[in-house]
């Protein structure tokens, strides 16, 4: 079904303050892409290229507040969930999802900044796992993640399968594998209880990929919200992710950003 005058989505996470990642990526993502995008802020965090130096999680009423003002009056299209950081953030943002009937729903589970450093705590991936993952038509993990949530250790094609059939098994619509962390091309594995399917891309030797992650669930979501097909979504996501890094920036010491804006500037 194709959205009327504007598509809107929202995106559920934290703010990168380097504009890398989190927040801005998905604003900005939805921007290039064509659709309104609105947020619902999980925490504020201190971060650059080279790393995440302080977060403050927002109290779960402002963020349960967020959700509702968004949803009873702009609307979404499609939602994206990223940085959730607690149990009882995850346990909020569920529990809104459920009571707006929220069914467009991109959960990429967000537990490791580029740099290496936690966005999750520990006690969370249950409650992602039992509450949240559920809710989801897509799930959109990198490697380390699906192994997190799973317990499967991803090092073979196989293991890829496994893992993915597992977090459908957990009640996701579907899911991608991202992977990225993984030698050779840049292959995503796609699964949805009936059909797998590979999205295969070349390498692109950069250091600039801080929010890759960010950016590919936020081009699905754009994409749902725009009406395309789920496979068409992640079509779409990876081949939009993957010109972004072609063309991202040479900003600060660390891992650089994406180019967002690079079909109108750059």
């Amino acid at each position: 079904m194709v959205c009327n005058k504007v598509c809107t989505a929202m995106t559920i996470a934290g703010s990168d303050s380097g504009g890398g990642a989190g927040i801005q990526a998905d604003l900005k993502t939805f921007a290039a892409l064509g659709v309104y995008g609105a947020s619902a802020l999980t925490a504020i965090t201190a971060q650059n290229t080279m790393g995440v130096t302080g977060v403050h999680e927002i109290p779960t009423e402002i963020i349960a507040a967020q959700i509702e003002a968004v949803l009873t009056d702009i609307g979404a299209d499609a939602v994206k969930t990223g940085m959730l950081a607690s149990s009882s953030i995850v346990e909020v943002v569920s529990q809104q999802l459920k009571t707006f009937r929220v069914t467009a729903l991109v959960v990429d589970p967000v537990m490791v900044a580029k740099s290496g450093d936690s966005l999750l705590h520990q006690d969370a991936v249950e409650a992602l796992r039992t509450l949240l993952v559920p809710l989801a038509a897509v799930v959109t993990p990198n490697i380390p993640e699906a192994e997190v949530l799973t317990g499967v250790k991803i090092v073979s094609d196989d293991d890829m399968r496994r893992a993915a059939e597992s977090i459908v098994g957990m009640g996701a619509g579907s899911v991608v594998v991202k992977g990225g962390h993984r030698e050779g091309p840049a292959t995503d594995l796609f699964y949805d209880g009936d059909r797998f399917q590979e999205f295969t891309a070349p390498r692109i030797d950069t250091k600039n990929t801080h929010g890759t992650g960010c950016t590919f669930a936020s081009a699905v979501a754009a994409g749902l919200a725009k009406g395309l097909p789920l496979l068409e979504a992640v079509a779409q996501a990876k081949e939009f992710v993957t010109a972004a890094i072609g063309r991202s920036f040479p900003i600060g010491r660390g891992h650089g950003p994406l180019n967002h804006f690079y079909q109108f500037w750059g």
